[in-house]
């Protein structure tokens, strides 16, 4: 993998997040104060219109997939075989696994690919995993909280029935903290080692009538 050197790094973010311009942001993930690390980024033209384009061709487009890391390429044109004018979105998959596989010295990874119309995790909640890849093509982004107020009874069936703002989890001026588009997140999850019981805190937007997300996701396999 290319090596990257650290271009930016914000200062008005919580502790608990890592962001910088350039993908060196990763390693940060590693640092036990860290539950999310943010690659910022602006997606190129033709990869927009590309996903545009691909989303209204394949408006129920759902693509899981076991990608290896000795053939990238040629496992994500088979998982993307619906998409064939895709190049610049299947280019852009490659680098996030080979960068995924190359931080974590995975042999492969599992690949998701959704258009969505809906959120698909409406509540905050936390991922029983080591670690997950998150970015949004096209539309909202993901939302999360820093680990800082947070009352992590009110998770899953604590909450009892209420909004995630009403229920007691996070503080009445919490701030809500989201993604942009082309970001890319490693979120940490409980598995992590020593990391139970301060996996982030994240949930999906709520979508509009008639507003669609591309979502991408990677996460381990044993």
């Amino acid at each position: 993998m290319t090596a990257y050197a650290l271009e930016h790094n914000t200062d008005n973010l919580p502790s608990a997040a890592a962001t910088a311009l350039s993908p060196v942001v990763f390693s940060q993930i590693y640092k036990p104060e860290h539950n999310i690390a943010i690659w910022q980024r602006n997606l190129a033209e033709q990869l927009q219109s590309e996903v545009a384009e691909s989303i209204t061709a394949n408006p129920e487009l759902s693509i899981n997939a076991v990608i290896n890391q000795n053939s990238i390429v040629a496992d994500i044109d088979k998982a993307l075989e619906k998409l064939p004018q895709a190049k610049e979105l299947k280019a852009d998959l490659a680098q996030l696994v080979d960068m995924f596989c190359y931080l974590f010295e995975l042999k492969r990874t599992g690949l998701r690919l959704r258009v969505l119309e809906r959120a698909m995790c409406p509540r905050f909640h936390v991922d029983k995993v080591p670690c997950r890849l998150v970015s949004t093509y096209y539309g909202s982004g993901s939302q999360w909280l820093q680990n800082a107020g947070l009352d992590r009874t009110k998770l899953g069936a604590g909450h009892q029935g209420l909004s995630d703002e009403e229920s007691g989890l996070m503080t009445a001026n919490a701030k809500i903290h989201s993604l942009n588009v082309g970001d890319v997140a490693l979120l940490k999850g409980e598995t992590w080692q020593d990391n139970e019981g301060k996996g982030l805190v994240h949930r999906s937007p709520a979508l509009a009538a008639g507003e669609k997300r591309l979502l991408v996701t990677l996460d381990f396999i044993a």
